[in-house]
């Protein structure tokens, strides 16, 4: 019987567009339950739906080892990008067509989910102790999802030694990709002021316009860093520009932008702020950034290696470690242990018509098997 494709079918069946609630935490709890794990679900947020403030369901669950023995946890989320139209069939019926099984989180990341629960299964319990952190709360504003499940571990005095998140990181073939860091991550909303008016008396007026160009021409313009040794340059992208105005003949009260800007660890979320809050003061403008998380690196090493070992020892292919991509929950979870992230291909995850190789599942979970085993056995 393969428990991966089985778990995975029993995720993806349960509708869980983020944040989600419910359902697909039941399942959750009803595979880890059997295998002795005392599990811990609890709701953060209590705004309207739609809202940041939305209701987010939590899971923790923990398999304790022999007193003293090492804490190995494996970290994910359950909520999902909406699926969208035009799917073959019902984004949440898994369905299997060939050699690939449908279903929106197939890909991301249910399916690695389901592979870390059947790993599980070949791990004794006597070879330490084993937790799940699991969130409903990634995809979407991630206030009350890993963070709060952080808290909860802090308030309760638990502690894990290594984590490793199962985002797809592979890119071509399962095992090509790992990721030891990533980037940090800005946005930045930035206004101008003007004063509206008629556009043939233009001495009665104040146009926001070219203010805010000539400010994102000089943003625009900055050269960060040429990148480091495991991390790619950062880069500033003008991802917004809005001026709303109906009337051609109108110079307007108002003109907006928003840039986000990915980076090393040559720099900070608010060096960067302050640099970016400094030019938009010279052009008269104003500047607003919330910073999404930091960037953070977990140096190669003893970890690295042992997964990289478990990916060669399935698959036969050594694992580039890399710092590439976007963002992940990896971000707040590397101030609690040294983290990694690793699963399965990543070409259709948020796209129509979602898939993944069935024949990857048995692998991943044989590898998540190897990486909890290697992970407990290791040594400082």
């Amino acid at each position: 019987m393969s428990y991966s494709l089985d778990y995975a079918k029993r995720l993806i069946a349960e509708p869980s567009v983020t944040p989600a609630t419910g359902s697909v935490f039941d399942a959750m709890e009803a595979m880890l339950t059997p295998l002795g794990f005392a599990v811990h679900r609890f709701q953060r947020g209590d705004g309207a739906s739609g809202t940041e403030e939305a209701p987010v369901e939590n899971l923790f669950a923990i398999r304790r080892g022999p007193e003293g023995s090492k804490h190995f946890a494996f970290a994910g989320h359950l909520d999902v990008v909406p699926p969208g139209e035009g799917w073959v069939s019902d984004p949440f019926e898994p369905t299997t067509r060939g050699e690939l099984l449908y279903g929106r989180g197939a890909v991301d990341m249910k399916s690695a989910i389901a592979c870390m629960v059947a790993a599980v299964n070949d791990v004794p319990q006597e070879a330490g102790t084993i937790s799940f952190i699991i969130t409903g709360d990634e995809e979407g504003p991630a206030l009350h999802g890993t963070r709060a499940l952080i808290d909860y571990m802090d308030a309760e005095g638990i502690k894990p030694d290594l984590c490793l998140v199962g985002e797809p990181t592979s890119v071509n073939q399962l095992g090509d990709m790992m990721k030891i860091g990533r980037r940090g991550s800005v946005n930045i909303w930035l206004t101008v002021d003007g004063t509206q008016g008629h556009v043939a008396y233009p001495h009665l007026a104040d146009n926001p316009i070219p203010k805010l160009v000539a400010m994102l021409a000089e943003l625009d313009a900055l050269v960060l860093d040429t990148g480091t040794d495991w991390f790619q340059p950062s880069n500033l992208e003008i991802t917004d520009l809005e001026v709303g105005n109906q009337a051609h003949n109108v110079i307007p009260q108002e003109a907006k932008a928003r840039i986000s800007i990915r980076f090393n660890d040559l720099h900070t979320g608010s060096t960067l702020s302050e640099r970016v809050v400094a030019i938009a003061e010279k052009h008269g403008g104003r500047a607003l950034p919330i910073i999404s998380g930091e960037p953070f690196l977990t140096a190669p090493g003893g970890f690295s290696n042992m997964l990289a070992a478990a990916v060669e020892a399935e698959t036969g292919i050594k694992p580039e470690q890399s710092t590439s991509g976007g963002t992940s929950d990896a971000r707040f979870l590397r101030n609690v242990c040294p983290v990694i992230e690793f699963g399965l291909c990543n070409a259709t995850m948020h796209k129509r018509d979602e898939a993944v190789a069935i024949a990857d599942l048995d692998r991943l979970a044989r590898i998540y098997t190897r990486a909890a085993l290697g992970a407990l056995a290791l040594e400082e």
